[in-house]
């Protein structure tokens, strides 16, 4: 019996196949089932036209063995089969498919089998695990039977041999140990079946395995039960996914627990989108919104992705370029037969396909986002409460890109609905003479509330957003405007147009008072101005332009030692008590006169919550200026 050698190539191919293509060794029994599956398909398909077959969808099936104590893996299907000719064409030739030809020759024909292996390789990756193969075949229609074997890159033999069934045995034996790779890790049972859930549960046709099991022995007492260990064949894999079936067949509490099991969450959904495309591409998506934030969810660890499966065989496990980064948090499964894969099935093609599908995904989440928007406010609330921040960072990377398909999600607090609202719903409410949607940023509602700067406007009946993550002012700096009303800072921009020539007018009124406060505070503050945003309090702090206070904190948590640093501008109310008992001082007490400047400053920066720099000289100047 003469060996053959491989007509495609050398070793090094193969060692390339085996030890470069694929990423993980426990791929080997996703591509040995799936080239079982394609057999039963290629049968299935034939019985259609050919009543002789005598086989129908429900008889095909696929069994595994494993025998540890001869270190075997067995991979047995009654499909197609093969002849001498095709096992020169499929396992002679590296990265020729069989199934690859089998689908260019039925063509349209062929549009519900599902025929997975399409480029020759997958069969070697066998090789990764085991040391010889071994494989017994009978194509259907053939008198003849015929064994393959091969040790790898050496080459192969082909000789007759007895097999009265239809069919193909595939026999791996595994290779031993090594200090590196367990191998007998794949000749567990348990291991098995959990490799065939994970990869292989939604082939078409059954995966059986015959599996031990435990019972209570007949004719034992309750106080004392013995228990014995049975043998059972059990079909491993569920063949029906979820997403396949219609959705007024599928039960809410279906869809909870494919959800929990699946992605192993202890809370259910909060929302269940599926998605049926045909046309260019052709796809299913089931997608879930959690019902709680991932405790992972901010963190390094996290990853992003949906599952990805080509035909019900698994390819991917996080499939990050199906979701944008603004909907990071959507977890669910992509189902399509249209997919460019390539030989290693592991990986996937960025091509024309992916990205309509992402992006057909994209729009599908922010429609059922809007939708519950509208139908549910309560639930959105709770959405938004989860993942909103994750929205408001979609606004604002590159540079705004997505600005416009997320801003009608984003909400934020109401100074006077008292809860969260969306800006088409502020600027619906503004008043007609109303020129700007006013917010004002702190650490946290309350503060917020207590500005000084609020005061005015909130007397007048006008509406507040109060902003508290450090995202929400770089989300309004991105936006700009809604409706064609701009958005402005009530703590860092004047709040009407005119207020500026007022305050200059006042400044100018009581110039040598405001010039004396910049003397003595010094490069502490850039400018001394006149305040038109203060009704009861004598001071506040304010930024100007750009850069907002709660910015440079944010800047300043990142990192510590930023020099970045916003301007400070000290306002001082003219109409308070206080800032007539200043400017009474600056002519008869100058020496008082600088300490009352120091203790408004200091006030202010308390007030912005802004850190004092010298906290002792604070208290001291106060019990000063109280003898």
């Amino acid at each position: 019996m003469a060996k053959k050698q491989f007509k495609a190539e050398s070793k090094r191919l193969l060692d390339l196949m085996i030890n470069s293509i694929y990423t993980h060794k426990e791929i080997f029994l996703r591509e040995i089932i799936s080239n079982a599956s394609d057999a039963c398909d290629k049968l299935c398909y034939q019985a259609l036209t050919d009543d002789s077959v005598g086989m129908k969808r429900k008889d095909f099936k696929i069994d595994l063995t494993v025998d540890p104590e001869n270190r075997l893996i067995t991979v047995s299907d009654n499909g197609i089969g093969m002849d001498k000719e095709d096992l020169e064409k499929n396992l002679g030739v590296i990265a020729s498919s069989g199934s690859y030809r089998f689908k260019q020759e039925v063509g349209d024909d062929a549009k519900d089998t599902d025929v997975i292996g399409q480029f020759g390789v997958g069969f070697y990756s066998a090789f990764m695990v085991s040391d010889h193969i071994t494989v017994v075949t009978k194509k259907y229609g053939a008198d003849t039977a015929y064994m393959w074997q091969s040790d790898g890159a050496d080459g192969y033999t082909i000789t007759e041999c007895d097999k009265e069934t239809v069919g193909t045995d595939i026999i791996m034996h595994v290779k031993p140990d090594t200090d590196d790779e367990k191998y007998s890790e794949f000749l567990e049972s348990w291991r098995l079946q959990e490799l065939v859930r994970k990869y292989s549960d939604y082939i078409r046709f059954p995966i059986r395995m015959e599996v031990s099991k435990t019972r209570k022995k007949e004719g034992c007492s309750e106080e004392q039960p013995e228990y014995e260990t049975y043998r059972e064949v059990e079909t491993l894999n569920s063949m029906v996914p979820i997403w396949q079936r219609r959705k007024a067949n599928v039960k809410p509490e279906e869809y909870n627990k494919f959800y929990r099991d699946k992605f192993h969450d202890y809370t259910d959904p909060q929302r269940v989108i599926t998605v049926s495309a045909e046309g260019s591409v052709t796809y299913k998506a089931l997608l879930f919104i959690p019902g709680a934030t991932p405790y992972d969810y901010y963190t390094k660890e996290y990853e992003k992705g949906l599952q990805l499966y080509s035909n019900g065989v698994l390819i991917m496990d996080k499939c990050a370029d199906l979701l944008p980064e603004h909907f990071r948090f959507v977890r669910g499964v992509v189902d399509s037969p249209d997919l460019s894969l390539n030989i290693s099935r592991e990986l996937l093609q960025h091509d024309r396909q992916l990205q309509v599908i992402a992006s057909n995904l994209e729009k599908k989440i922010k429609n059922e986002l809007v939708k519950m928007l509208k139908d549910d406010r309560e639930a959105y609330e709770t959405f938004w409460k989860n993942f909103g921040r994750q929205i408001k960072y979609g606004v604002t990377a590159g540079y705004g890109a997505k600005k416009d398909f997320l801003s009608d999600l984003l909400m934020f607090y109401s100074s006077t609905e008292k809860k969260l609202v969306t800006l088409e719903e502020y600027t619906s409410r503004m008043k007609e003479d109303q020129a700007y949607i006013y917010y004002a940023a702190g650490e946290t509602l309350d503060k917020v509330d207590k500005l000084p700067q609020t005061e005015l406007l909130k007397e007048r009946g006008i509406e507040i957003l109060y902003f508290t993550e450090d995202i929400d002012e770089f989300c309004a700096q991105i936006i700009r405007s809604q409706d064609e009303k701009e958005l402005r800072s009530v703590l860092d921009q004047e709040i009407e147009e005119g207020a500026e020539k007022k305050a200059e007018e006042a400044a100018d009124a009581h110039k040598a008072a405001f010039d004396f406060v910049k003397e003595a505070l010094g490069d502490c503050v850039k400018e001394v101005k006149a305040s038109s945003r203060l009704k009861s309090h004598p001071v506040c702090l304010t930024a100007g332009e750009g850069l907002s206070f709660e910015m440079e904190k944010y800047f300043h948590a990142v990192q510590p030692d930023s020099p970045i640093k916003a301007d400070r501008i000290l306002e001082l109310n003219v109409e308070h008590p206080v800032f007539a008992a200043l400017e009474a001082a600056v002519t008869e007490d100058p020496e008082k006169a600088k300490k009352y400047a120091q203790l408004l400053y200091a006030q202010a920066l308390l007030i912005a919550d802004l850190p004092l720099e010298d906290p002792s000289g604070y208290t001291d100047l106060v019990c000063e200026l109280m003898k």
